[in-house]
């Protein structure tokens, strides 16, 4: 299918729009439509997407960029099914405005084109690497930006948990599935000489409630013993090279490394429940998804990160989002997001404390960015600490917080601390020995202390000004995205499995999401012809 861009269209003089009743107009005019045709379609660009198509000008060519791109938000925007957005746009006046296709006789999609586009994008990213959809949403994102006169260096930051799509499981039912995948992809292939007899009960409809739910009774751990068992047996079975490009194969060769080890005898055993890893498998349905526990709940699946710029007049967009397994942590988003960042304009950027960390701390202020977390994690050091006088290359302490200096000072590469050695006399009496954990010895006193803890504790001392108080109060806001996420956008409930197919879904969700605070804030525009916008 050869790539072809949308030519943008006018209203022309036989336009099915211009034949409405002056009623029906003025309703569409007056609805979302009218925005989304002259902010929101123009503004896609087409030639990002065009390393999905071929350039190969004999061949078909493709539904036009904009109007899939701009259908996909208007599904998330609304609500929709991929087949009530078919429906709707050879239906509904308002999406044929929005779109530009009020001048076509037959709407340019079909049933499949929205599958098969969400197809290429997982294609191109899986060989090449590179998220296409994103930087469009973010470019989105600017292009609003300007609408609102959104000229903010303020950003705030945080994360949510996106539940997988598939079936919580046990070990036991993990282990099964991925033993019962193999057995009957034997089968499938016409292998079945290869199946030993013991296991051709996998290959029975009622196998799965006969071994899970039916015998509840009998000892877990003694049915974990025997799927596991059979995992290493089917592994002897399938080790030629020809199954490397099954996944069953696969999952059943990654199962056995998570969940089983080997005792003296080399014969498998399940490994204690304390030693599995959250990254390991959670469903076969959904290899990607990975387990992680936080607030006091347990979740599988993915996370998103999103960075949500704040203007003067109240008017807020997210200008950048990440997504991984959830097993991802929000420092390194963090870290992740300041390193993407070219340190040309300061920026102030509001984070919960567990985006904190010395390093995040140092990388921004080389970039320009001031992070500020409402709170430090791990222990906190008081903040006396904050005023012992290092040297220049942090590895020896000059005078502490009374300006005494030490008799020795030693560094030690392993702990990246000093150990720090000061007259009995001028610690044993000192109001701030408590504060700086001093160990009082026969005639000496012994400190232990880092430039990482004058860091923190410096820190800590600027987030007691009522300045920062402000602004950590100020990060509340951003709260409110993941609550609005979950019940008007159902990132709980993405109709897909993987980590990019579900972010494809995410992805277009924050493009609604922007969109919907495009169209609460902007002015209703007048006097604008149809599909030829005024910019701001």
């Amino acid at each position: 299918m050869a790539f072809k861009t949308n030519d943008f269209q006018q209203i022309t003089m036989d336009d099915r729009f211009r034949s409405l009743s002056p009623r029906t107009q003025r309703v569409v005019l007056n609805s979302w439509a009218k925005s989304f045709a002259e902010i929101v379609f123009p503004a896609i660009n087409e030639e990002r997407f065009a390393v999905l198509y071929s350039d190969c000008s004999a061949s078909r060519p493709n539904t036009p960029i904009n109007v899939i791109i701009g259908a996909l938000m208007l599904k998330e925007v609304l609500g929709l099914s991929d087949d009530e957005l078919l429906s709707s746009i050879c239906c509904d006046i308002r999406f044929q405005y929005a779109l530009h296709t009020t001048s076509l006789t037959e709407q340019p999609v079909s049933d499949r084109t929205f599958s098969r586009f969400r197809q290429r994008l997982y294609n191109y990213e899986i060989e090449y690497g590179f998220d296409i959809l994103k930087d469009e949403m973010m470019a989105l994102s600017d292009t609003y930006a300007k609408y609102l006169n959104l000229n903010s260096n303020l950003k705030r930051m945080d994360s949510l948990m996106i539940a997988s799509n598939s079936k919580r499981m046990s070990r036991l039912e993990i282990v099964y599935t991925v033993v019962a995948n193999a057995v009957r992809l034997l089968d499938k292939l016409g292998m079945n000489e290869l199946i030993p007899s013991k296991m051709e009960h996998y290959l029975h409809t009622d196998d799965l409630n006969e071994v899970i739910y039916y015998r509840k009774s009998e000892d877990v751990v003694g049915r974990l013993d025997q799927a596991i068992a059979d995992a290493s047996a089917l592994r002897g079975i399938m080790a030629d090279d020809q199954w490397q490009k099954f996944q069953e194969y696969q999952l059943l060769i990654r199962v056995l490394s998570e969940q089983a080890t080997e005792d003296g005898t080399g014969t498998p055993r399940p490994k204690d429940k304390a030693e599995i890893r959250p990254d390991s498998l959670q469903n076969p349905s959904d290899p990607d998804a990975t387990y992680r526990r936080k607030a006091g709940k347990d979740h599988k699946g993915y996370v998103g990160n999103i960075v949500e710029t704040v203007g003067e007049k109240g008017c807020t967009l997210i200008s950048d989002v990440s997504y991984a397994t959830n097993s991802h942590s929000d420092s390194a988003f963090c870290k992740e997001y300041i390193d993407q960042q070219d340190g040309k304009s300061k920026e102030t950027l509001l984070a919960d404390g567990a985006y904190s960390g010395t390093k995040n701390t140092s990388l921004a202020q080389e970039k320009g960015i001031e992070l500020i977390t409402t709170a430090l994690l791990g222990r906190q050091p008081d903040p006396v600490i904050a005023d012992f006088e290092f040297s220049q290359d942090g590895r020896r302490v000059l005078r502490c917080p009374m300006n005494h200096e030490p008799i020795k000072s030693t560094y030690y590469d392993k702990i990246e601390s000093c150990r720090v050695i000061f007259e009995k006399i001028h610690c044993e009496r000192c109001p701030h020995s408590k504060g700086c954990k001093v160990k009082l010895q026969r005639k000496t006193a012994i400190v232990m202390v880092s430039t990482k803890m004058a860091d923190r504790a410096e820190y800590a001392k600027r987030l007691s000004t009522e300045e920062y108080q402000t602004l950590t109060r100020q990060r509340n806001g951003v709260e409110g995205i993941p609550s609005v996420l979950r019940r008007k956008y159902n990132v709980d409930n993405i109709p897909a499995r993987g980590l990019l197919r579900s972010k494809t879904f995410f992805l277009l969700k924050i493009g609604a999401y922007n969109i919907k605070k495009l169209l609460k804030h902007l002015p209703a525009p007048r006097g604008q012809s149809a599909f030829n916008p005024v910019m701001a």
